[in-house]
């Protein structure tokens, strides 16, 4: 399956932006769909994980209250709502699925997106 990932863009720190991740070549709702984030110089971390029905969601807790993840099977995409941001969720955010049913810590995902910017100013 194919990923693409867009939405990204600048946005003043307390503003919003949401993600989306596209798939092609398969069936989104056969997954557990990750998002994930790198900052410059940092690791790639955790995001937010949404499982393929849809009901269960995971966060970091650095966004908790603040994204929200959701998905439409039958548009075969997910979306990354993001609120009240702020500049350190300056990153390049990418889209991941896993054959997994759900999120945990270590999980390598199957198939990668290409990334997206999103830059928060202050």
């Amino acid at each position: 399956v194919q990923l693409q990932a867009s939405g990204g863009g600048l946005v003043q720190a307390g503003g919003s932006l949401r993600l989306s991740c596209a798939a092609s070549g398969g069936t989104l709702s056969n997954y557990l769909i990750v998002w994930f984030r790198q900052a410059p110089g940092k690791e790639r971390e955790f995001v937010a994980a949404i499982r393929r029905s849809g009901i269960g969601t995971d966060y970091a807790e650095s966004v908790e209250g603040r994204f929200a993840i959701s998905r439409d099977n039958a548009k075969n995409t997910v979306f990354l709502q993001m609120n009240n941001l702020i500049p350190e969720d300056t990153a390049i955010y990418f889209c991941a699925a896993s054959g997994a049913t759900y999120m945990y810590v270590g999980l390598i995902p199957d198939f990668w997106g290409q990334g997206t910017q999103v830059t928060v100013s202050s």
